[in-house]
């Protein structure tokens, strides 16, 4: 028979062998419960009972609580490496993003013993991110390869602008000088002579800036000199900047944005070339 100390402090007993073990297998009481055996004079722990050795193997030790139930949770990388690899279809600024992510919730979860969870998710994200890469480059490079072709055909188009422009220019000029007894504007004001001549206002711009009233400058030694008195190859208009009514020679000129290795001239006779730069210093300017 024996006598134990309860968790509460109280003294209980006197109960038998079998009692004590099945308290002992229900939790009631533990290694470390004071127990005093019938005819013994001290308390000792049960620990030290050597008839209940079997019975305290089989449960935890005192003072040691069974470790917590770890709740997986699932990675916020890998729920990042789909988001990003889902949303790099649309720019291709996430989808590296997304690849990184993928890779690094791949090495967490490895190394969590089971704490994180989201191995598959994490692979969903490394494939739609590789896709997506993928794809953008696909779609990149013909682009990159097609810009500089785009940009050359937009050049061209400017440049034929200019050239229609100054034709209708040069024959504003000749319907001025019908008007005018065959004399050309004058280099001060030769922009408002002739600008009801001329289609539309648009004919005095460029249309790679299109902000400059007249991208264009007159041969400033034509000034009101009748049409017999010009050399028909003797320059007319030019690609400047100098703005409206500007009128002077090669120290006006000033080429067009779309003028990378041609320069568009206009001549007496109405004649529009476009010229290599190197031409420039070669062209006719007295009349």
């Amino acid at each position: 028979m024996y006598k134990i100390i309860g968790a509460d402090g109280k003294e209980y007993g006197p109960i038998s062998t079998a009692q004590l073990r099945q308290w002992l297998n229900e939790g009631r009481v533990n290694s470390q419960t004071k127990v005093q055996p019938e005819g013994a004079a001290d308390w000792q722990p049960l620990s030290a009972l050597p008839e209940f050795t079997a019975e305290l193997g089989k449960t935890s030790p005192v003072g040691m609580a069974p470790p917590p139930r770890v709740v997986p949770q699932s990675s916020g990388y890998a729920i990042g490496s789909v988001v990003c690899g889902a949303l790099g279809f649309l720019t291709c600024l996430t989808a590296p993003v997304g690849l990184v992510l993928g890779l690094m919730a791949k090495s967490r979860i490895r190394q969590s013993q089971g704490a994180l969870t989201g191995s598959s998710m994490a692979t969903t994200g490394i494939v739609l991110s590789a896709v997506a890469m993928v794809l953008t480059l696909l779609l990149i490079i013909p682009v990159a390869l097609l810009l500089p072709a785009l940009s050359k055909a937009k050049e061209r188009a400017q440049s034929i602008s200019c050239v229609n422009n100054v034709k209708q220019l040069g024959l504003a000029v000749k319907i001025y000088a019908v008007d005018n007894e065959a004399r050309f504007p004058s280099a001060t004001n030769w922009c408002d002579a002739i600008q009801n001549g001329v289609g539309s206002p648009r004919a005095f711009q460029c249309a790679s800036d299109s902000n400059l009233r007249c991208a264009f400058a007159y041969n400033q030694k034509l000034d009101g000199l009748k049409e017999d008195e010009i050399n028909p190859q003797t320059v007319l208009f030019f690609e400047s900047s100098a703005g409206w009514n500007a009128a002077g020679g090669p120290e006006l000129f000033n080429a067009h944005k779309h003028s990378r290795t041609r320069i568009v001239v206009g001549f007496a006779d109405g004649s529009v070339r476009q010229l290599p730069r190197a031409e420039l210093d070669t062209l006719r300017w007295e009349p």
